[in-house]
């Protein structure tokens, strides 16, 4: 593992405001028209309890948007970020949010993840974001973990898109969105999605299956919006 050297440690703080700036420069110059379902998100805050929020890879630009408007409705919010050097600076700008940054890769460390996330709900009632298609896809394929975080944990997941009416599609697996600015920008927010404890495996891919399908339905409903 690669350690943190005084010239790393330099590095990582000059870069750290500027990658700051950027995203809020997305979030400034940028206008979100709409958010689509919000009443879903407004009956979860009312019940109290911590969720588990879902949205694709692609979208984390108004996707960390909307979790930090969640944060001042009073949810605590978590965000998952590599262990290694290389998570250090969006750890960094996840504890300036007022967020938890949780330290744990989905891909190497997949079962210590999903212990710290389990952990952050049942003992410290925080709401882990997941990126339920990373960290490596294939795009909009939904992954067991978050279904399994739901049953163990018995919170909900709240399923979320966004679209832009301008962009850019980077050519990465994710083809990850980063909205032109000043484009308007419609966010979609589905119906959460409960996981019974009594749930075979065969149930639990239905349920995996299910969620899939609203997730990309989603995306296209916040389309159809613009």
């Amino acid at each position: 593992m690669r350690t943190m050297t005084w010239k790393r440690k330099l590095g990582y703080t000059i870069i750290r405001p500027i990658v700051k700036f950027i995203i809020s420069l997305f979030w400034w110059t940028c206008r979100v028209e709409k958010i689509i379902g919000d009443e879903h998100t407004q009956k979860l805050l009312e019940k109290g309890g911590p969720i588990i929020p879902c949205y694709w890879h692609q979208m984390h630009i108004f996707g960390s948007w909307y979790m930090r408007k969640l944060q001042k409705r009073g949810l605590k919010i978590g965000f998952l970020v590599s262990p290694s050097v290389d998570g250090e600076v969006p750890a960094k700008i996840v504890e300036s949010w007022g967020a938890v940054a949780i330290r744990g890769s989905s891909n190497r460390t997949g079962a210590r993840a999903l212990k710290d996330m389990y952990n952050t709900i049942v003992k410290d009632k925080i709401s882990p974001v997941t990126t339920s298609d990373g960290p490596t896809g294939p795009v909009h394929k939904f992954k067991q973990g978050a279904i399994l975080l739901a049953q163990l944990t018995q919170s909900p997941m709240l399923p979320i898109a966004y679209t832009a009416s301008r962009y850019w599609e980077l050519k990465t697996w994710d083809k990850f969105i980063i909205p032109k600015p000043f484009s308007r920008i419609i966010i979609a927010v589905g119906e959460p999605h409960n996981i019974s404890k009594k749930l075979n495996a065969e149930e639990m891919e239905e349920e995996r299956v299910k969620m899939e399908i609203d997730m990309i339905n989603l995306v296209e409903t916040a389309k159809a919006a613009l």
